[in-house]
């Protein structure tokens, strides 16, 4: 048995709660996962899980034995993290969590970059319009736009800022009329981003409007083509619609008015020594950035 592989497989089903998830993430048969975890156990000459058909709960041995295995794992991580520090070239993986909409706008430019400056470093990015777990699901670093703080597990670091636009089609405006003043908006069909905070209310100026239309959805990128088709009107970050704006398909109204600002953050588990990958993947989106405002 390798116990190294056998404590990285435990503490990733101590984490997830299955072994069928924890066997197709690292390619391995249920029937050898669970073997693994046997072997480990009968080693130790204690139980670390408790098996049932519904789910799986660790044992109090377990729960001590798996916050002893994170502590040595990650000793392990900071150690091979100190060693590659000393080599001239950057390498490594980084597995990488995002949203959806800045994964499929701003993000992917920035990667490129980074690709073929760093062409050692392997990404492994997870998109997905909610945010996941970094912990629970073995990620290096999450990328989130937030105004919020953090658990204190985590570290935050600011990338950069983004403001919003209220943007609708000329062919929209021509049709329904112009947006001249905050007020105007309760005239005219305003769609609702799912997961935006304020939910129907959109902070413009020194108002709080309230906002009505027919659509509602879970994707800013979603919205701002049906604000391209001529729908209604969008309440877009800036890094989904600049280049919709851009191209002339959309154009920007009350954009005197003041609107909330979104920060970028790298978010990554507090950890002994932040391998040098990490580090150098963050300065080097906090230096695109400045260089690509989208603000």
């Amino acid at each position: 048995m390798d116990k190294l592989k056998a404590m990285q497989l435990f503490v990733r089903v101590a984490e997830l709660g299955s072994f069928s998830k924890v066997a197709g993430q690292n390619a391995v048969s249920k029937s050898m996962l669970s073997k693994q975890i046997s072997a480990l156990e009968q080693s130790l000459g204690a139980r670390l899980l408790q098996r049932s058909t519904r789910r799986l709960q660790l044992t109090q041995t377990g729960e001590e034995y798996v916050q002893r295995c994170r502590d040595i794992l990650r000793q392990i991580e900071d150690t091979e993290a100190r060693i590659q520090e000393q080599q001239q070239v950057p390498q490594g993986k980084l597995r990488i969590n995002a949203a959806m909409a800045l994964g499929l706008t701003t993000l992917a430019p920035a990667l490129a970059e980074f690709m073929r400056q760093y062409p050692q470093i392997e990404l492994d990015v997870h998109l997905s319009d909610e945010a996941q777990d970094l912990l629970q699901h073995n990620f290096d670093l999450g990328l989130r736009v937030a105004s919020q703080t953090f658990d204190s597990a985590y570290v935050g670091k600011t990338i950069t800022q983004f403001s919003y636009t209220i943007c609708a089609s000329p062919q929209y405006l021509s049709r329904h009329g112009p947006i001249s003043c905050p007020e105007d908006l309760l005239h005219h069909q305003c769609f609702e981003y799912s997961y935006f905070r304020h939910k129907h209310i959109w902070p413009v100026g020194k108002n709080d409007i309230p906002i009505s239309g027919n659509l509602k959805a879970n994707s800013s990128v979603f919205l701002l083509e049906m604000v391209k088709q001529g729908m209604g009107v969008g309440f877009i970050p800036r890094f989904i619609s600049h280049q919709a704006l851009q191209a002339g398909d959309i154009v920007e109204v009350l954009k005197a008015e003041q609107k909330p600002r979104m920060t970028l953050y790298a978010l990554y588990p507090v950890r002994q020594f932040t391998p040098p990958r990490l580090n150098l993947f963050i300065e080097f989106l906090q230096a695109w950035f400045s260089r690509h405002p989208y603000i």
